[in-house]
């Protein structure tokens, strides 16, 4: 039997559906999809790809909308959770950088939700985004997501108080820019480092939107709003999170991209 990724034993054991029900998975969750309708609209036949689909929150909820729906995710675990929810997707384990099971052209929209919180390499990134392209339509839309440098430098090296030690392990650049390590499960990016990689991939932006802006920093914030402060912060954020003052410090970004 083949050994399992790094990758493959964290989502054996990450509870993803447990984090999508958190309410700053809510606010990930919510803008994502305000911004995937935005891109179907008039589509109503349209044929998606979740690529890196996890445990198929989106895919099924697209499917349930009545969208043809097809999810590929590295995990075989999530993939015999997305099957055992019932909906009309086309569940599949595969990987985000070898699509070789789809033919060109043959999708409207591609979502990259998760692959590319986990490739570290340029040329790794570089090849699941140019996978993404070919089997996207003309006039498709490429819908990419990315966690972001400096959420990961404030919630974590300094909100966790393991800046000395990041610092120690040269974890960053001079200017704090971080440093993808072997072995790391999680990478981030900035926006430059986006911009390389649709310019190399021959992609262009339609639009970059904060996913979910401050929700992560804020946590109990969230937690402890009654349902119409929560309903608040969701009116803030969606109408704060096309800002581009907004973007760096998002914990993660969707990338919305044209050929």
């Amino acid at each position: 039997m083949k050994e399992m990724s790094p990758i493959e034993k964290f989502y054996n054991k990450f509870n993803e559906e447990k984090r999508l029900g958190t309410r700053h998975g809510q606010v990930e969750f919510i803008t994502s999809m305000k911004y995937i309708h935005k891109y179907l609209e008039g589509k109503k036949d349209a044929k998606i790809l979740d690529v890196g689909a996890g445990t198929g929150r989106y895919s099924v909820a697209l499917a349930n909308e009545g969208y043809d729906v097809t999810a590929l995710e590295l995990v075989q675990y999530n993939v015999g959770i997305i099957k055992s929810k019932g909906s009309t997707v086309k569940a599949y384990k595969g990987n985000a950088m070898n699509l070789k099971r789809f033919e060109d052209k043959s999708f409207d929209m591609v979502m990259v939700f998760g692959p590319m919180y986990h490739l570290g390499a340029f040329d790794e990134r570089l090849k699941a985004l140019s996978e993404a392209k070919r089997v996207l339509k003309d006039d498709g839309v490429i819908i990419v997501a990315y966690i972001m440098n400096d959420y990961t430098i404030i919630s974590h090296a300094f909100a966790e108080n393991t800046i000395n030690k990041c610092v120690a392990e040269d974890r960053f650049t001079n200017d704090f820019h971080c440093i993808s390590k072997e072995g790391d499960i999680y990478h981030s990016v900035r926006i430059e480092d986006m911009d390389r990689l649709n310019e190399a991939a021959g992609l262009n932006r339609i639009q970059i939107v904060a996913a979910d802006g401050a929700a992560n920093y804020i946590r109990p914030v969230l937690n402890s709003l009654d349902e119409e402060g929560f309903k608040h912060f969701i009116e803030y954020h969606l109408a704060t999170c096309e800002r581009m003052d907004m973007m760096g410090a998002s914990a993660h970004t969707i990338d919305i991209l044209k050929k």
